[in-house]
């Protein structure tokens, strides 16, 4: 099997996992597809894990850049941050990702260190289920009816925030959906999150835990002027359009973290792009026990 390496670039002290990973898979006769910024942190940090990994491998591991590789698997090695820079790099490639948590929460990386030879062991024998994850895109609406990406990559697996840039004013979003007129928001900005962002960004702001696969949206405002103002949940087959307006003038767009400057007055299409994001889940694993644990719902230590 090819497997595609992603990984976070600023943890030092977790390249020993990283031999341990590039070990179990040379063993297993596994062709090793690194990405560039990696491979190099691997190589200032652990020479020696490097060159004896591809000694071993008699050349099959290899280094790739951009959005130039194709495998059966990607493996994100960090927390869920670096899952998203996996999964927009995957985009509409539809390899499913095994998400290794070296992090610190791992809702979508959640295999854990200790579990990672018997996960991909069940790789191996097939014992694994796929898990497809919806995703949502942003568009600029032109005054003559054209869209246009409203960056490089305008997809996002967690969500897309609108917010408030360098100004303690608050912004105005008018927002739309499927054209008809929702509310207008004053506030520090609006997250429209997936299922599988809920437990993030949008959850942090009072917003809803959705379950994955429920196939729904949810608009969470950012600290609103306006104690009523509260979140909705909107099918995810709708088409949200958010008109903004700005003392400075501008305001941003962040893409799961990746954040564009645009100017007032831009309107904003958000809907489900035609794409998923496959994750590799073993049979063992299931939602609500996760949530149970990350949430630490249940706890009482009276």
């Amino acid at each position: 099997m090819r497997f595609a390496i992603f990984g976070n670039e600023y943890q030092p002290e977790k390249s020993a996992m990283m031999r341990r990973v590039l070990n179990h898979l040379t063993a297993s006769q596994a062709e090793i597809l690194v990405d560039r910024p990696f491979y190099e942190f691997l190589m200032n940090t652990d020479q020696y894990l490097m060159s004896e990994t591809t000694r071993g491998c008699k050349g099959s591991v290899k280094v790739f850049e951009g959005d130039d590789f194709d495998a059966d698997y990607v493996i994100s090695m960090g927390g869920d941050g670096t899952f998203l820079k996996a999964a927009s790099r995957v985009g509409a490639k539809g390899i499913p990702i095994v998400g290794v948590n070296m992090g610190r929460l791992g809702f979508l990386a959640d295999v854990l260190p200790s579990e990672m030879e018997e996960a991909f062991e069940a790789l191996a024998r097939n014992e694994v289920m796929m898990e497809e994850h919806a995703v949502i895109g942003c568009d600029v609406l032109d005054d003559a009816g054209r869209l246009s990406p409203v960056s490089s990559y305008p997809y996002a697996l967690n969500d897309i925030a609108v917010l408030k840039r360098d100004t303690a004013s608050m912004i105005t979003i008018r927002a739309s959906v499927n054209g008809e007129y929702l509310v207008t928001y004053q506030a520090d900005g609006l997250i429209v999150s997936t299922p599988t962002g809920s437990t993030a960004y949008n959850l942090s702001n009072g917003g809803p835990v959705m379950v994955p696969q429920s196939e729904i949206l949810c608009l969470t405002p950012v600290a609103p002027h306006s104690l009523n103002i509260r979140p909705i949940v909107v099918k995810d087959d709708s088409e949200i359009m958010l008109e903004v307006s700005s003392r400075s003038h501008n305001f941003l767009v962040a893409i799961d973290g990746r954040s564009e400057k645009l100017d007032q007055g831009s309107r904003l299409i958000i809907r489900r792009a035609p794409h998923t994001v496959k994750v590799v889940k073993r049979p063992s694993q299931r939602y609500f026990s996760t949530l149970r644990e990350k949430m630490m719902w249940g706890a009482d230590k009276r």
